[in-house]
């Protein structure tokens, strides 16, 4: 088993999940996939791969391993995964006749699947993340079977890292004419490893690429069509993306929610963090608009500043039957999670948000409005 961890990172990309989530249940053990799995086992095909489902790094991770197996005729079947209990795939489900090598690209089962799978399907699992939070389901090298090889570098992407495994094994064969061919056409290499190195600064948490915000709302609108199943084209749509245009769609979306959310800013009113223990801000309902909350409370914030309060956006939005209090802040010197954490939620110093009973936040709020 191969371990390499090389740095930690906290994922935090706040990315709204409403777009797939609701399809997703009827959309990945769907009928249609599990007649692909019959027709692999009949055809007794070699190659499956798994990539993680919805994520940006799971689905160029399935477009490398797709080229390679493509270049080369060898016969695979992809396949979208979500760790989720009630979603994914059962290991039955993956044990096809004929079956030598199972890809899981940027995730890692649970111990108990990724051994029945081992123990079951007798073929070789080849397993990439990136992600600390999956070292628990990393077994140990003493416990874990020969025929699987765990890749983990928490300083590089899933993405990234099949990228450069599959290009190794595109190196490692040359063509009739003794050319080594590259895994990427010439013609669109420079796009695909530019939106890559994207993909990554976000994976990371570095987010030190310029746009780099507007790059991932612009990815994020691609999230429903990263089923391969549903979604025939999805391979050659992903060679398509440039970070030019993500960027730009990315923008666009900000701009669109900018403007929203200004024109829900005209019944602002104070609210008194902690029955004012934590100062006071300027807040806003936003029921029905809670996709707008980071652009809202971010304009609050500033204009709570200025209104001489903590430089701290209170937006407030009902939630599967809870009232949910987002905070949000564009000073550096703020820590909202402060608050957070004092009422059972989380997040970062800029960015946090909890679950408000009604009688408590009744007694944050001022009487006069700003």
């Amino acid at each position: 088993m191969a371990l390499s961890i090389v740095r930690e990172c906290r994922r935090s990309l706040n990315l709204p999940l409403s777009i797939w989530m609701s399809n997703m249940s009827r959309s990945l053990r769907s009928d249609t996939a599990l007649e692909a799995i019959a027709k692999a086992s009949e055809d007794k095909v070699p190659n499956i791969v798994l990539y993680n489902y919805p994520s940006f790094s799971g689905a160029f991770s399935a477009l490398f391993a797709h080229l390679f197996h493509t270049r080369h005729n060898l016969p695979a079947l992809f396949l979208p995964f979500s760790s989720v209990q009630s979603l994914a795939f059962r290991v039955e489900d993956l044990c096809i006749d004929g079956l030598e090598t199972c890809y899981l690209l940027d995730f890692i089962p649970s111990k108990e699947f990724l051994f029945e799978l081992s123990q079951k399907s007798k073929c070789k699992i080849i397993v990439f993340d990136h992600r600390k939070s999956v070292l628990r389901h990393v077994p140990s090298a003493y416990d874990c079977p020969e025929n699987i090889r765990i890749h983990i570098n928490l300083g590089k992407s899933s993405c990234s890292a099949v990228y450069e495994y599959f290009s190794r094994k595109q190196a490692e064969i040359k063509m009739s004419d003794g050319v080594v061919s590259s895994l990427l056409n010439s013609k669109y290499k420079d796009r695909v490893e530019l939106v890559l190195k994207y993909i990554e600064d976000g994976d990371l948490c570095r987010w030190s690429f310029p746009d780099i915000k507007a790059f991932n709302i612009g990815l994020n609108e691609w999230r429903p069509k990263f089923n391969c199943i549903s979604n025939p084209h999805m391979f050659n749509q992903l060679v398509e993306l440039s970070a030019q245009s993500l960027i730009a769609k990315g923008n666009s979306i900000l701009s669109s929610r900018q403007n929203a959310a200004s024109k829900l800013l005209g019944k602002v009113f104070r609210v008194q963090l902690g029955r004012g223990f934590y100062g006071e801000c300027l807040g806003v309902r936003a029921d029905g608009n809670s996709n707008l909350s980071d652009e809202l409370g971010k304009l609050l914030s500033v204009k709570s500043a200025a209104a001489g309060l903590r430089p701290i956006g209170a937006v407030v939005f009902m939630q599967r039957n809870n009232l949910k209090m987002c905070l949000r802040t564009t000073d550096s010197a703020t820590d909202t999670s402060e608050v957070a954490k004092a009422y059972g939620g989380g997040g970062s110093p800029n960015s946090s948000s909890f679950i408000i009973r009604m009688d408590e936040y009744n007694q944050w709020r001022s009487v006069n409005s700003s």
